[in-house]
């Protein structure tokens, strides 16, 4: 028994009809989802794979509907020639398949790659876009920190009481602060010019060689004591500290140095030392004092004894009256020297420092009168009252100003009074117009026996004396002279505190003048 084969040839050449229908129809489907996006490698392999399977759909079907159309003839001779190409077309096909699965697992990997990639750029894009719209803000912001630095420096730079210099390594003067400036007597101009040398306000070139050599060696120098001048010659003293310029692009080769005026501590220094050396003295001095005044008394007491005994008008008397003279001088020379030692009693009482200078000046108007010296005197009414022993005072002023005068051939001796409300504190000044205290003599000026006087004309004890007995008051005696130009002696005094919110005196200032 046999079955027909019609239905089978049927399905056959319906199934490879099929066959390349569904085939054509995926490379469509496929090669519309390629269009939507042509960057997606995915669609792009199934694309491929599709022409692949198409290809091999067509072969296969038109094999066998070929097959079938030359048995039906019965060509079978025919399909045996042409069944060999048929099954190598389809082969090709698999291998073509195989091959493109192969590489689109390469190029997947490409792939994944590229996606992290565009990625990265997308995010570095928008982090790009992010600064480029905020650009100016961060620019800005920026812009007002670098102000905002360099304003508080630049202030530091310029409210400093200390001198802030830049100065290059030939010593240049580069930039200077206002108070270098004034510190040195210049002017900006000259610091513009770029003229000035920095170790032309060096007292000495030894300074600068050492400095130069201390930077070149360390890197740097700290708190060393130099002796500068300014631009008019006169001198200060300093103490700097610098560095050398290493950062780059900030003026190579410069040197940065700040200097503190210490001429000020120096003299507060020298003053303690005066007062420490004053108080030794002063010590010795009352010893030495008090072993003397007993023989000087009982020389004294015999010689008067003596001179009563003798006639008047003999060689004698007229010795021993020498004697007694001397004598005399040597406890005045003793009496002074407890004076300065501050060992002799002091008596205060309430006075009025104005007064007790009108009596002092009342006492030596007159010989300066002859002498054709003037007085002008200038009193501060506020000061209130003192407590003062009136006798050691007036001894002191009389001093002050009988030296003034000693100082000057002619001209004007000025007395001012003046009330430091701040300070409460009385403040007396003498001045005169003389030759002025030379500098080498200004340390030694209230040592004792120290005088620049002529042999016979002083002992060296008044400014010592005077030097004491202020001390003894709680106050200070200063000095300031120029060379030519004359001295200032100033004398400060404590007033009563209990007296501080009183008037001292009503009226405007007294002013006059007295003398040629």
């Amino acid at each position: 028994m046999s079955f027909p084969v019609y239905p089978i040839w049927i399905s056959d050449l319906a199934g490879s009809a099929l066959m390349i229908l569904f085939s054509f129809l995926c490379v469509r489907l496929a090669g519309k989802l390629r269009d939507q996006d042509r960057t997606n490698v995915v669609w792009l392999y199934l694309l491929s794979v599709c022409y692949v399977l198409a290809a091999f759909a067509v072969s296969r079907s038109v094999g066998h509907i070929v097959k079938r159309i030359l048995i039906t003839l019965d060509y079978e001779n025919a399909w045996t020639l042409v069944r060999p190409y048929s099954g190598a077309i389809n082969t090709v096909t698999f291998i073509f398949v195989a091959s493109v699965t192969l590489f689109f697992g390469r190029v997947w990997k490409i792939y994944q790659q590229i996606l992290q990639d565009k990625q990265a750029i997308q995010e570095t894009h928008q982090q790009l876009i992010f600064m480029n719209r905020n650009l100016e803000n961060l620019v800005a912001e920026r812009t007002r920190e670098l102000a905002l630095s360099e304003r508080k420096y630049r202030r530091i730079f310029e409210v400093s009481r200390d001198m802030l210099a830049v100065v290059r390594d030939d010593g240049t003067l580069m930039t200077l602060n206002p108070s270098g400036i004034e510190m040195l007597g210049l002017s900006s101009d000259d610091i513009s010019s770029g003229r000035r040398l920095f170790q032309d306000f060096f007292e000495t070139t030894d300074d600068w060689n050492f400095l130069k050599q201390t930077l070149e060696q360390m890197g740097y120098v700290a708190d060393t004591e130099i002796s500068m001048k300014r631009a008019d010659n006169s001198c200060f003293s300093g103490l700097i500290s610098g560095g050398v310029q290493d950062q780059p692009g900030e003026n190579p080769g410069s040197h940065h140095f700040l200097v503190k005026d210490i001429s000020y501590r120096k003299a507060m220094e020298q003053q303690i030392l005066q007062a420490d050396k004053l108080a030794s003295i002063g010590q010795l001095a009352a010893g030495i004092a008090h072993e003397i005044n007993n023989p000087l008394g009982i020389i004294l007491g015999y010689t008067q004894l003596l001179i009563r005994s003798e006639k008047e008008n003999s060689q004698n008397s007229e010795d021993l009256r020498i004697i007694e003279k001397h004598t005399r001088s040597c406890k005045t020379i003793v009496e002074n020297l407890l004076s300065f030692s501050r060992r002799s009693q002091t008596k205060k009482a309430v006075s009025r420092i104005n007064d007790v200078m009108d009596e002092v000046i009342s006492v030596v108007r007159h010989h300066f009168e002859l002498e054709k010296i003037g007085i002008e005197k200038e009193f501060d009414p506020r000061i209130p009252v003192i407590a003062v022993d009136e006798a050691k005072m007036k001894q002191v002023f009389m001093n002050l100003i009988m030296n003034a005068r000693q100082a000057m051939k002619c001209g004007t001796v000025r007395i001012e009074t003046r009330y430091d409300e701040p300070g409460h504190k009385a403040v007396v000044r003498v001045r005169d117009e003389g030759t002025g205290i030379e500098p080498r003599h200004m340390t030694r000026i209230f040592d004792p026996f120290f005088t620049t006087k002529p042999t016979g004309e002083g002992t060296g004890l008044g400014l010592s004396v005077s030097y004491g007995i202020v001390k003894d008051h709680g106050g200070e005696i200063l000095v300031e002279s120029e060379v030519g130009k004359g001295a200032t002696f100033t004398v400060t005094l404590p007033v009563l505190e209990q007296t501080i919110s009183v008037p001292a005196e009503d009226g405007a200032q007294r002013k006059s003048q007295s003398g040629s």
